[in-house]
């Protein structure tokens, strides 16, 4: 399990960085709305990765969020946007392309990731 630290200062590709030590096969993409569960989010709703999280967010709190394998997909985006006000989404890795995991949000990071290490083998 790692904890990763969540403040106006750190950017966004900080974030996704860190999350990315963990889970190699999985990304985080920011988003400006939220999306609902099993839906996916709109690729113009992108937030750029080099803003910081005090540029995007719409809830003023700071801390750590829990990353381990045991966590659910849904779980994670929905504590980013309920505790500090972000939209993300996760997706994972298909051989060459990055796919949302809207129909496994139920999957937890750790399924997802060697799912995505499985698709990725050529």
């Amino acid at each position: 399990m790692t904890e990763i630290l969540i403040d106006n200062d750190i950017s966004i590709e900080t974030i996704q960085s860190e999350f990315r030590k963990h889970f190699p096969f999985l990304k985080l993409v920011f988003y400006k709305t939220a999306h609902e569960t099993t839906a996916g989010s709109q690729p113009k709703d992108e937030i750029d990765n080099t803003l910081t999280i005090g540029e995007v967010r719409t809830k003023d709190s700071e801390g750590h969020i829990s990353i381990n394998g045991h966590k659910k997909v849904s779980t994670l985006e929905t504590e980013f946007r309920e505790h500090y006000g972000l939209n993300v989404q996760v997706f994972r890795k298909s051989r060459k392309i990055w796919l949302q995991t809207t129909a496994t949000d139920n999957w937890t990071l750790s399924e997802q990731n060697e799912r995505g290490g499985e698709a990725s083998i050529d």
